[in-house]
């Protein structure tokens, strides 16, 4: 997981970067407002530590300016303000969080820790121009939403989780139909045809192929 740490003094972001790449953490450091928008477009985080009083743009403007392209990425303030307005200020510039200096690392990494696993909760698996939500049940292509019965979204998860692995259909019916015995595989055709046929993929060059006599492989 990429963090980025969006903070003016060294003293802080050098033992914040020293702290969490020892649990593991990839981070980028910016010591400005207008490093931390070009760090934040450059690495694509997964999450934020974004500091209130920065110089060049405040944290809030970072903030609002990231908020306006990403709904998605946490972002936890990190100031010494400590007023009920400057805390829902934060909250309504599109906020996950507020850690007040001077604040505990173990805090901050049990902070952290709980908005990853919000994140793998939430968990969007994509195939070209499709996306799969696994917390919502819902499926997009190229944007619009595409309505998939319980079956269609559980073989369209299994062949995405597998992709670039050919998946052979006694596979998919033990793990996708959870049939362990001797069955009559023709029945993952079926369902194949109506998931293609409801995302638009063309059957020799879409983003699902055939593997004659064997299977299906997804592929970006």
């Amino acid at each position: 997981m990429n963090i980025l740490i969006i903070e003016d003094e060294p003293g802080i972001y050098n033992f914040l970067k020293e702290g969490l790449e020892e649990e593991g953490y990839v981070i980028t450091i910016a010591s400005d407002g207008i490093m931390g928008i070009e760090k934040y477009h450059h690495s694509k985080p997964d999450l934020i530590l974004l500091d209130w009083m920065l110089p060049e743009i405040y944290g809030i403007d970072v903030c609002k300016e990231i908020r306006e392209q990403d709904r998605e990425t946490p972002i936890l303030f990190l100031t010494a303000k400590d007023t009920v307005r400057e805390t829902i200020e934060g909250l309504r510039a599109g906020a996950n969080d507020y850690i007040k200096k001077p604040f505990s690392f173990e805090e901050l990494l049990e902070r952290i820790k709980i908005h990853f696993r919000n994140i793998q909760e939430d968990e969007i698996l994509t195939l070209g121009n499709i996306s799969l939500n696994k917390s919502s049940y819902q499926v997009f292509n190229k944007g619009q939403e595409t309505s998939l019965t319980q079956r269609e979204f559980a073989l369209l998860e299994f062949l995405i989780r597998n992709k670039g692995k050919t998946c052979t259909r006694d596979e998919i019916i033990d793990k996708v139909w959870n049939i362990n015995f001797e069955y009559d595989t023709g029945v993952i055709d079926v369902f194949m045809n109506s998931l293609r046929k409801k995302l638009n993929l063309d059957k020799e060059s879409g983003n699902i192929k055939t593997v004659r006599g064997i299977g299906y492989i997804a592929n970006d």
